[in-house]
């Protein structure tokens, strides 16, 4: 069953001579429970792709839709992790009120609230860093919160726009770990937006991939990898390679298509 559907999707920044054409005729689905990557060469309108399904900016022409509903305006089921930490935390709140911040208005206890904050954090390896600042912590470990805050949520979608790319190789790989574990263990939906070629297909079971400004959809690959993934042993694996190079055909591609 698709939980989101996107159709025949354009946006177009500006008008007249000066217009510049982001993304045209995009269209794909995502079911229930699946976890994508988006992927593509610079400037093929990946963000714009992605902010335009979690309602920030209004597309000139086709649609969005989410479990059937059109979205018009940020759907209250839907959370986003950003590549940029350092301004999606608040430094002067602690660590568990930062995660507790988007539930204030979802009517739980403050019982529940800390339930939630506890569990999260747990999930990502930050148990017990409640009464902590952002900014005594790593930058891998400030992502990690920002992450746990968008499951605390439980959302039905949940979107990330290259969330790793500010921080070192060792931690990025650890991160990647890390969604695909929190994927499982709250099953839902995850879109994923990357510009590395590894990184999508390591973390997702289907990569989309998106050609040359206007972007639109060039291909879609079917990731078949073990749920489980290792950093050494599925980067060593035949099937990984195959897919990986199947990939960054298409990227060559994407780069030349107009």
């Amino acid at each position: 069953m698709s939980i989101l559907e996107v159709n025949d999707l354009g946006k177009v920044y500006g008008a007249g001579g000066g217009a510049s054409i982001a993304l045209a005729d995009v269209s794909f689905s995502v079911e229930d429970g699946e976890l994508i990557s988006i992927v593509g060469p610079s400037g093929c309108g990946k963000t714009t792709l992605l902010k335009s399904i979690a309602g920030l900016i209004e597309p000139s022409s086709g649609s969005v839709a989410i479990a059937g509903t059109p979205v018009q305006g940020v759907p209250a089921d839907l959370a986003v992790v950003f590549q940029d930490y350092s301004r999606s935390l608040f430094p002067w709140m602690k660590v568990g009120t930062n995660i507790a911040f988007p539930l204030a208005g979802l009517g739980l206890s403050r019982k529940e609230i800390a339930a939630r904050v506890s569990e999260c954090l747990a999930a990502v390896g930050l148990g017990g860093k409640e009464g902590r600042y952002p900014w005594e912590l790593s930058g891998g470990m400030q992502q990690r919160v920002a992450i746990a805050r968008a499951l605390a949520y439980r959302p039905r979608i949940l979107l990330m726009d290259e969330p790793f790319a500010a921080v070192d190789a060792q931690t990025r790989s650890e991160l990647e770990d890390l969604t695909r574990s929190v994927h499982r263990s709250f099953d839902m939906t995850t879109i994923f937006v990357t510009h590395d070629i590894d990184e999508s297909v390591y973390v997702a079971n289907r990569v989309v991939v998106l050609r040359r400004s206007p972007g639109g959809v060039l291909a879609q690959v079917d990731i078949d990898l073990p749920e489980e993934r290792d950093q050494i042993v599925t980067k060593a694996d035949p099937e990984f390679i195959r897919r990986r190079r199947e990939v960054a055909q298409y990227i060559n591609e994407a780069a030349s298509a107009s």
